[in-house]
C-alpha cells in the first residue's frame, strides 16, 4: 500500500493527541486547551485578541475556551482599558509546565527507535520541508508556541 507523508503526519498527530490527552487528564486539562495554556505561559499578560490571532482561532471558540480556563482555575482574565489580559494562575503554571514538557516527552518516546543521528537527520529534513512549503506560509508568519 502506498503511504504518503500526509498519512504518516495524520498518524503521528493521532498518536501525539492521544498521548497528550492522557498526560493532561492527570491535571484536569483538555487537549484542546493545550496550546492556549502554552501560549499564555510564554506570553504572560497577552490579550485575548493576540492569543486568538497568533493561534489562528475562531473568535467564538477562543472566547469560550478562555472563559472555561478561567472557570476551571487555569487563567486570570483582567480587563485593562478596552482589552482583557491573560495570566496563568498557580494551577495554570503547573499545567504550563506539564503541557510544555509533554512535547519533549512525546518526542523522546516516539523517536526512541531512531539513533541520535537519525533523529537529527529527520528533524533537519522536516524543518527543510516545512520552511520551503507554501502550505505552511501562514504558520511561519506567526510563532504558534
Amino acid at each position: 500500500m502506498l503511504q504518503t507523508l500526509a498519512a504518516y503526519s495524520a498518524a503521528m498527530y493521532r498518536n501525539f493527541s492521544d498521548y497528550t490527552a492522557r498526560r493532561l487528564e492527570e491535571i484536569g486539562l483538555r487537549f484542546g486547551s493545550l496550546f492556549l495554556v502554552v501560549y499564555v505561559g510564554k506570553h504572560p499578560g497577552c490579550t485575548q485578541s493576540e492569543l486568538t490571532k497568533a493561534l489562528h482561532l475562531d473568535w467564538g471558540y477562543s472566547q469560550r475556551s478562555i472563559l472555561r480556563l478561567v472557570d476551571e482555575g487555569f487563567l486570570f482574565r483582567e480587563k485593562t482599558d478596552r482589552a482583557y489580559h491573560l495570566r496563568l494562575t498557580e494551577k495554570g503554571e503547573e499545567a504550563f509546565s506539564v503541557s510544555h514538557q509533554v512535547f519533549f516527552d512525546w518526542d523522546r518516546e516516539f523517536l526512541k527507535a531512531l539513533s541520535p543521528e537519525e533523529q537529527k537527520q529527520l528533524e533537519a529534513l522536516l524543518k527543510k520541508a516545512v520552511d520551503s512549503s507554501s502550505v505552511m506560509m501562514d504558520c511561519k508568519k506567526e510563532e504558534r508556541l
